[in-house]
Order: structure tokens, then sequence, then C-alpha cells
């Protein structure tokens, strides 16, 4: 079955050759896309500066996966001082963000990530020599694994998760994903229901582990530690009065900016200032986000176009932005949940000591959503109607809203130590004793 990938992905690759050549002489596509290829890999490679250290590679998707990374990159930063790290990243706009993150002071290499055919993951893993790979969560390419541990070079799995409908994707491709999944030294997976799923595609449950969240120890996140005078300034950069309550609704999905705007307008008529920032989690649908509210007779501003406006419903369509922001708000509503979306973090919002709201679809973060509702700190809502009660509630009652925000953010506390737990499993990995307890 590996075989077989190998030749389809080698055949798919020289057939579209005439269409890869054609996105290379765009300029939009042509760095991108060569670099992914290994061009001027080894150029970017001199940074490392350190030949006679560990080199470790660590790899992540896109814009969430970097994130989940941060705090453990910092800790690799404590723990190895002279190591080498060198991040790659899939997305365009991961990439955006892992430049904004690992400034220079971290001592990190940020390369594109190499397609997963022929002879590119070897052109890579010659180039980098890796003496460890990590992957974050998801992300899985059975050439680049496959290879690696040909090589020797452990590989371990970090902040891993797989949902109900990879789970059976998995089974049915079991020849091709069980070998993949075996080639691993170690997984450490977010929940103890996720060690359990990964266990049963027929791995050794002596490499699965169950090591938390990494988000639990995402450090960059602004708290409610901040001053109040910190927190005005930040309501200032982005235009909103600082005396009027603020929602946020983060990572929205096309079909919930219909019902936030609908509840926005019956909110008002008890609460005439209150403000709204809206986070499509696709930043692409600012314009038509923007076409909705002026159909709902919302007055709105898009940030991307003009970062000096003032007003009280702003359209959040930039990357990066979005977690510094939560910590202003008096409520946030996660968005993907009232949609069959999966659902996306309530950790950041819970960190920044605000209550959370979410939908019903969250099986992306069941448990973060479950631990959350039973410390007090969430609350899940199914429709409109609940959405608003739940809303009214936590934007009227300022006892509701603080002791939702202190539980939010006890929660959130009482699962930290997630990058220590990690970061001793790597090191019985470097060890050889990667199947210690």
């Amino acid at each position: 079955m590996y075989l077989l990938y190998q030749l389809t992905t080698g055949l798919f690759t020289f057939l579209a050759l005439p269409l890869l050549f054609c996105l290379a002489v765009r300029r939009k596509y042509r760095g991108r896309l060569l670099r992914r290829f290994g061009w001027r890999l080894k150029e970017q490679l001199t940074g490392i500066g350190r030949p006679m250290s560990q080199n470790f590679w660590i790899h992540a998707l896109s814009v969430g996966e970097v994130t989940s990374a941060l705090p453990l990159v910092r800790g690799l930063r404590n723990s190895y001082p002279d190591a080498n790290i060198i991040f790659s990243v899939t997305t365009s706009s991961g990439m955006e963000v892992a430049r904004k993150l690992f400034d220079p002071d971290i001592g990190v290499v940020v390369i594109d990530a190499p397609l997963d055919v022929g002879p590119v993951v070897p052109f890579f893993v010659h180039s980098i020599r890796p003496d460890l790979f990590i992957l974050v969560e998801t992300d899985f390419w059975p050439h680049w694994l496959h290879f690696l541990a040909r090589q020797g070079i452990p590989t371990v799995l970090v902040n891993g998760r797989i949902s109900e409908t990879s789970f059976q994707r998995y089974q049915r491709f079991s020849a091709l994903f069980q070998p993949m999944f075996a080639s691993f030294t170690l997984l450490s997976m977010q929940t103890e229901a996720d060690a359990l799923t990964v266990t049963r595609l027929g791995l050794d449950a002596g490499r699965v582990r169950n090591l938390g969240n990494l988000k639990f120890d995402t450090s960059h996140l602004k708290t409610r530690q901040n001053s109040q005078t910190d927190i005005a300034d930040v309501k200032q950069r982005y235009g909103f009065s600082q005396a009027a309550p603020l929602w946020i609704c983060g990572s929205t999905h096309r079909g919930e900016e219909v019902i936030i705007f609908e509840v926005l307008t019956r909110l008002r008529a008890l609460l005439p200032d209150l403000q709204l920032l809206l986070a499509p989690r696709n930043i692409e649908r600012g314009p038509e986000i923007v076409l909705l509210a002026d159909q709902s007779g919302l007055l709105n501003r898009l940030w991307s176009e003009n970062r000096k406006s003032r007003g009280s419903l702003l359209i959040l369509d930039t990357i990066g932005e979005l977690a510094t922001c939560y910590f202003m708000a008096d409520v946030v509503f996660v968005g993907g949940s009232l949609v069959r979306e999966g659902g996306h973090n309530p950790i950041e919002p819970a960190s920044a000591c605000v209550p959370v709201l979410f939908g019903p679809h969250m099986e992306d973060f069941s448990e973060v959503a479950a631990g959350l509702i039973e410390a007090g700190g969430g609350q899940q809502v199914g429709c409109a109607d609940e959405l608003y009660t739940a809303l009214e509630c936590i934007l009227t009652r300022p006892s509701v809203q603080r002791s939702m925000a202190q539980s939010a953010r006890e929660y959130v506390d009482n699962n930290r130590g997630v990058v220590d737990r990690h970061l001793q499993s790597i090191q019985n990995v470097l060890t050889g004793r990667a199947s210690d307890g």
C-alpha cells in the first residue's frame, strides 16, 4: 500500500507539472511552491549556526498548530539551549504566524514544508539531518513519516487528536495508515479518548500517552492580569468605546454570522451600546460578512481596510490578532460550533479570563468544552434563542460575568503543566526510553 501511495503521488506530480509550472511563474505562488520542492533550502539552513548540536525538526500544518507549538518550542529552547530548532509549516497563513511568533531571540529557523513526493522528502531530511522529528497535531504524510522511520530518526506526535470521522477514514485505509502511525516512536495525545482511539488502530499502547493539550500552556496570550488601563488602550486601538460592553465571536463559519447578527440586533434593544468584534475563521470571507451585516441594517467596519476606523461592529479579517483581543471582551462565543465544523479552541478566551459560549458541535474540543461547563466557565447553546438568553444573563448581571470569567481562568490554570510532561517524554525518546511511563 505504501508503494502504491508513492507511485500515485509521483504520477500525480508528473501529470501536474504543467500546472505547477503555471503556478511557479505567478509571483503569488512562485516562492512558496519552489521552496516546497527544496529550492534555497540549504541557504535557509545556514542560519542554524550550531553544526555540532542536536537538530530538532518540528512541523505544523497551519495557524492553530503553530500557535499550539509555541510553548513547546520555548520549552525545548530552555531545556536544550544549544540545539538547532527547524520549524516547517504547510500553509501560507501558518507561515505568516510562525514568522511573527518565532522571533530571532528564540533561535528558530522557519521553513516551508516539503511536498510529500519522490526525492523531495529525502532531500529535506538529508539537508536538515534531524536527531528528532516532532509533528504537531495533524498533517500526516505517509512518505515523509515512512522515510524518517527508515533513517532511524525518532518521531514524536504531540498534541495528537483523532476525530471520529478521521478514525473511520484511517480504518478504511488501514493498510496505508496503520503502518504510518506505527512508525511513530511516541504518540502523545490531547485526551484519554484520543489515546484510546489511536490504540484502536492496532498500535502498541506502550507508545501512546495522554499528555494533555499544549494550548493550556500557550504562554503568549495576554490575560486579565493586564491592568484596566491596558484593556482600555487595546479597546481604543481597535476603535471601540472603553465603557460599553464588548462581545467577541471568534473563528465563525458560514451560517453562524446570520444568527449572531440576529442576536446582536435583539440584544441592542436591551443594551443599545453593545459592541461586537467578529473574526471569521476564513479571513477571505470578510466582504461577504460585511454584506450580511449591511443586509441586517448593522453599521460595520472591515479591519483590513481601515485600521483607524471607529464603530460598534468590527469584522476582524486579519491573521494572528484574535487571541490578543480576547482579554478585552466581556463574553466570547467560539465559532464552528453552531454549524457542524467541530468547534474551535475555547482555551484561548478562557485563558483571558472571559466567559465562554459555544454551540453543540464541539467535537474537536469535546473534553475541554465539557470541562469548562463543569467548572462553570463555559456554557453550551443550541440555537439563537439560547444564545440570546445566555448573553443577556452574562451582560446584565455583573456577578454572573465575574463568576464565569474566574471559573474559566481557574479551569485553564488547573490544567497547565502540559509542556513539562511533553519535555520529559521527549527526553525519554532521545535517551531510548520512549516506553517509560
